[in-house]
């Protein structure tokens, strides 16, 4: 709090201490008091008056300046009360009050948000877990049926994916307490991604070249296969009609990270789009074209590297490809986490 703030906002008071001492004098002139005692008696009045206004300055000032320094060094504003003491004036006082009641009814519903939050969560996991297990059976019975199983055997492995990406999807909010980072090998968790989509890979008849990925990488093996799993999704939904797709891997290792490519020649991303593709629910162009388009993907796959500590990056030509690239760093401190499976 500025000086100048403090005294304009006391204007008010200040002009009528001035006016008071200009007609206490005007009386002592008019009763012919002595120079002498005018002279003790208004300089009396004005070291008071000044020392009154210093030490009100400076305990409102000291009060502020720490609640706005507090503040503004808090992510969470709300309890800014608990990092100030109450102030020995009736405004601060209020202010105090009002703001320690804010940050309680905050906190508490804070508590409730979070409780809610995990209740969802619990029910959502619990909600796939039950939800597998018929669809399971569903691909066990399409691939008995010889006449008509070939058929439905790709739809249900949709359906299989995008449960899976409301699991993924529930658990990346929270991916810190849902992995372990190890060494993983790269061409491991591309497999078994390019598994769980193999039917549709083969009916699809998509080409697949790896290039140099037995390489290691630090991250969690889980969720790294998540990510090839979108990828493959991705290019499996944007093929270009009349054109043999193709899919090609490759990791490329320097000294400070681990670039592991995933480039398909699809149809590709316009200009206008590439910069959004990450966002949450965004479809751009090519979603809007597609019924089965959540645009929740890439949007998992970002969240996921950034709590991982990994960059993505990504790039395309409309009508001729997408590359995205997943930039792992080198660093030694990462090479053991903690592990803590919710």
């Amino acid at each position: 709090m500025k000086a100048g703030a403090y005294f304009k906002d006391h204007s008010g008071v200040l002009i009528t201490w001035i006016l008071t001492l200009a007609v206490a004098i005007v009386f002592f002139a008019a009763f012919r008091s002595p120079v002498e005692e005018i002279i003790i008696i208004i300089t009396v009045l004005i070291l008071g008056g000044t020392v009154s206004f210093f030490v009100d300055f400076n305990r409102k000032k000291n009060f502020y300046d720490t609640l706005k320094a507090n503040s503004a060094g808090l992510d969470k504003k709300y309890l800014v009360s608990e990092t100030i003491k109450e102030p020995g004036f009736i405004e601060g006082k209020i202010a105090y009050d009002a703001l320690c009641e804010a940050g309680r009814t905050m906190c508490e519903e804070v508590g409730k948000c979070r409780s809610d939050y995990a209740e969802f969560k619990n029910y959502i996991e619990l909600w796939v877990h039950e939800i597998k297990l018929p669809v399971a059976s569903l691909l066990l019975a399409a691939h008995s049926e010889k006449e008509n199983g070939e058929r439905y055997i790709p739809l249900l492995k949709r359906v299989d994916e995008y449960i899976e990406n409301v699991l993924y999807y529930a658990r990346s909010e929270n991916s810190e307490k849902d992995y372990l980072i190890t060494d993983v090998l790269v061409k491991r968790a591309f497999t078994d991604a390019a598994l769980k989509a193999r039917e549709e890979l083969q009916l699809r008849n998509v080409a697949i070249e790896t290039d140099n990925l037995d390489v290691k990488v630090k991250t969690d093996a889980k969720w790294l296969e998540f990510m090839f799993g979108q990828f493959i999704g991705n290019a499996l939904k944007y093929t270009r009609p009349g054109v043999e797709p193709i899919i090609r891997v490759e990791a490329k290792e320097t000294e400070n990270d681990v670039r592991v490519s995933f480039a398909d020649n699809g149809i590709g991303i316009p200009a206008a789009d590439l910069q959004r593709v990450f966002d949450k629910s965004f479809t751009g162009k090519n979603g809007r074209k597609q019924a089965k388009s959540t645009g929740m993907g890439l949007y998992i796959v970002k969240t996921l590297c950034d709590r991982l500590g990994h960059k993505v990056e990504i790039e395309s030509k409309e009508g001729e490809y997408t590359k995205i690239t997943l930039v792992f760093g080198k660093d030694e401190f990462m090479s053991v986490q903690e592990l803590n499976v919710t």
